[in-house]
């Protein structure tokens, strides 16, 4: 790295340093509003505003979804997106940091922005809705809508327990199971019912016996969202939400259907009409761009105490993500930023409850000076540049 590029990084923790408290603010603006996905609204146009106050061009609900932002700022050859998630999760609001994330991306952003027209950069930020729905993400639909056309690498990144700069994110898959019956009075004439209720029950039932079977790195999850509608009453309709994961998607696709034969056999044991929905949009397993991490991890270094485990050897996770099909398209990393906070871990309350003070805003800092590092490596390391313009 010459001194000019030096210089550069500096310069760029300086900025996002300056910028630390608009983009706590950010992140603390959208922990307080929780919206779960594509009802995304506040943290979309929070995003939007910041990033148009500071002199990105801003398009608030891009790729024809309301909740989507699209914003850059530079024209240079080499287009670097930066993603901003920001959904949160029913009941327990942001216990997946994802206010963090948004926050950390729009901080990379902004340190970037005074550095594009010296080093041929474009800086793309990509507001991501919906990355909790396991089917059809926010980033799978805005990549079949071209949001990540001409982009040559993909960064963003996510709190967790546990620093990882390539963790091994698995494909996943989630649909809904919906049993159709026929009510009737529980006690009263009940063998002219259809039970859809005890269809649900038959196919936990299997499920679990399947479990026993299931390899190492397979995974199946799932809750009864809808019963019936009351006690006396059998039950005519009845709804599962389920989620399997696997490491890859070709046994994704297999596990899938010894699934559903569980579901299927609800239905026969019980005559009870059954209806699958969704699914058709799966998530691929991360694929991590390793010199892109290294970069990461480098850049993380100049500015943290951090100690990131060896590429490929950091703790085991059965997480997913749709950043995993961006991953299939261009050049990308999601690194892990622990929080220090095991047993304490994603989705639980308490998590939600560490997404603000100190540990957060490091998270944030960290996060976004390694990617606007690395961004800066991307764009003035010549064989890097060379690769990622082909």
């Amino acid at each position: 790295m010459d001194s000019l590029g030096e210089a550069r990084k500096s310069q760029a923790v300086r900025t996002l340093r300056d910028s630390m408290p608009v983009v706590s603010g950010l992140a603390d603006a959208i922990l307080a509003r929780p919206e779960i996905a594509f009802e995304e609204r506040f943290a979309a146009a929070t995003v939007a505003e910041v990033l148009s106050d500071h002199g990105f061009s801003v398009e608030l609900g891009a790729y024809g979804l309301e909740t989507t932002v699209v914003a850059e700022a530079g024209d240079g050859p080499l287009c670097i997106a930066l993603c901003a998630e920001y959904d949160a999760l029913p009941d327990i609001g942001h216990a997946c940091g994802h206010n963090l994330i948004a926050a950390a991306a729009v901080g990379a952003a902004l340190s970037l922005k005074p550095l594009v027209d010296d080093i041929g950069l474009k800086v793309r930020v990509l507001g991501t809705p919906a990355e909790e729905v396991g089917d059809g993400g926010g980033k799978i639909l805005m990549l079949e809508r071209g949001a990540w056309d001409g982009v040559h690498a993909s960064m963003m990144v996510h709190p967790g327990p546990f620093d990882d700069a390539a963790p091994p994110l698995m494909a996943i898959s989630a649909f809904q199971v919906e049993y159709h019956g026929h009510e009737v009075h529980a006690t009263t004439f009940s063998h002219l019912g259809v039970n859809a209720g005890a269809a649900a029950v038959i196919a936990e039932v299997a499920l679990a016996e399947m479990r026993q079977q299931l390899q190492t790195k397979q995974r199946v999850h799932g809750i009864i969202e809808k019963y019936g509608s009351s006690a006396n009453t059998l039950s005519g309709y009845s709804r599962l939400r389920y989620m399997i994961r696997d490491a890859t998607s070709d046994g994704l696709s297999e596990l899938r259907e010894r699934v559903l034969r569980c579901f299927q056999a609800g239905a026969l044991a019980t005559g009870a009409e059954m209806t699958v929905l969704g699914g058709d949009k799966p998530y691929a397993p991360l694929t991590t761009d390793f010199e892109l991490a290294t970069l990461f991890v480098d850049n993380v270094a100049r500015v943290s105490d951090r100690v990131f485990p060896d590429l490929g050897e950091g703790p085991p996770t059965f997480a997913g993500t749709d950043m995993g099909n961006v991953s299939e398209r261009v050049p990308t990393v999601h690194p892990m930023l622990g929080m220090n906070c095991f047993p304490v871990v994603n989705h639980q309350a308490a998590f939600t409850e560490l997404c603000h003070g100190p540990v957060a805003e490091k998270v944030v800092f960290d996060g976004a000076a390694g990617m606007a590092g690395a961004a800066v490596d991307m764009a003035v390391l010549e064989h890097v540049r060379s690769r990622l313009l082909g």
